[in-house]
């Protein structure tokens, strides 16, 4: 049963993470990669959430955490847009992307185990 949890979560996290990445995206004339850089923010935050909350249903916690915030957030698309921005000579974007998903990321996680805390200690 617990599969069945994690896929539900992926099925709805994967094309959220494509229509939101391309929805960011068109709003921006820049190459930064804006749109993987707000679902791997708001991906953090979600699991900051739950990871903060206490009272959270394991379901629950299977299906936002490991399905839906596992297919929103992207390591390995966050890993190539770097990596061609840094080929392409963008390579102040490169650095930015890096250490501005580092510190969102984080920030977004602190905040959302903070909210979690208060919320449903």
């Amino acid at each position: 049963m617990n599969w069945l949890m994690v896929v539900a979560g992926g099925m709805i996290g994967a094309p959220l993470r494509y229509l939101t990445d391309r929805a960011v995206q068109s709003r921006h004339d820049s190459v930064f990669p804006w749109g993987t850089f707000v679902v791997n923010v708001v991906g953090c935050f979600v699991l900051g959430v739950l990871t903060g909350a206490a009272t959270v249903d394991p379901d629950l916690r299977l299906f936002l955490g490991t399905g839906l915030c596992g297919a929103l957030t992207t390591y390995s698309t966050f890993s190539y847009e770097t990596l061609r921005l840094a080929e392409t000579g963008a390579g102040l974007y490169a650095v930015a992307n890096v250490v501005g998903s580092v510190a969102a990321g984080l920030g977004a996680a602190f905040a959302g185990v903070a909210l979690g805390q208060a919320v449903w200690p």
